[in-house]
């Protein structure tokens, strides 16, 4: 039984290692039929340390900033009639509704107010300077570049296939439905497509009467020049996001706080990133 184990590890490192004949800061360029047309030189920016705690605290802030603040109203659970019969009555100090043995208004009574309810002046708001900012976004850019933390993340892809997906600009000339799906599937990362796909919930909670209905997994991110374009095409499929070069952040770039994310460029998009 160990010995099986051990091969099925061995196998998993084996599909997730870089493609041979690529200098570590090198990957195949594709085309919109799947076919390797040579190799792309990554951006200098890609070679920044892997900084995971960078990254998460870039990540809790940008969440933290969007909560908006909330609060129990002033007279909640105290809407009620209540008296105390005082001491020596044989029953506990709790007010009750009046003309009843029904505890109410008291914090351990049912639709009584809340002992420490969440008030509306609370700043909820993280402050990350601006380089931790910049060197957390770096540090994401760098993780989308190692095979074994994409695929610890759950992306699933083809083992000869280069991360980060580098395509030609034709890419970016994809409009429908069934043409991106026909290009997932030629590169190699459509199998992510249907993960997400199946992964997709109801959430759990309250979260689902109040426009968060359904949880779909994150799926592969591409970055793109014409980004309503492409969004035509890709817009639909789930777990997919599309964003411009200028739009990235630790957040896109490493859902949850875990970097490594599935990503995937257009060359010029690429490109852009070279002064980073």
């Amino acid at each position: 039984m160990a010995k099986k184990v051990a091969k099925k590890e061995t196998a998993h490192k084996a599909r997730r290692a870089r493609p041979e004949g690529l200098a570590p800061l090198q990957v195949h360029l594709y085309d919109v039929d799947g076919k390797v047309v040579g190799t792309v030189d990554l951006p200098p920016v890609f070679a920044t340390d892997v900084r995971t705690d960078l990254i998460r605290r870039a990540v809790v802030a940008f969440a933290a900033n969007r909560r908006q603040p909330y609060g129990a109203a002033p007279r909640a659970g105290m809407r009620h009639s209540v008296r105390w019969s005082g001491k020596g009555h044989g029953v506990s100090r709790v007010p009750r509704i009046r003309g009843t043995m029904i505890g109410a208004q008291a914090p351990g009574t049912v639709g009584g107010r809340g002992a420490f309810p969440p008030e509306v002046n609370r700043i909820w708001t993280k402050k990350v300077n601006e380089k931790e900012r910049r060197k957390a976004r770096n540090a994401a850019l760098a993780a989308i570049r190692d095979p074994h933390l994409v695929s610890s993340r759950g992306h699933r892809f083809s083992a000869k296939v280069s991360v980060p997906v580098v395509v030609k600009d034709e890419l970016e000339e994809i409009e429908s439905v069934s043409e991106a799906v026909a290009f997932l599937e030629a590169v190699g990362v459509h199998e992510d497509i249907a993960r997400t796909k199946g992964g997709t919930h109801i959430r759990a909670g309250r979260g689902k009467i109040r426009g968060r209905r359904y949880r779909v997994p994150r799926g592969p991110l591409l970055v793109v020049k014409d980004v309503a374009k492409v969004r035509q095409g890709f817009g639909n499929l789930p777990g997919i996001d599309v964003l411009a070069p200028a739009a990235l952040n630790a957040e896109v770039l490493a859902p949850g706080g875990q970097p490594g994310r599935l990503t995937i460029f257009s060359a010029s998009a690429l490109e852009a990133l070279r002064g980073w």
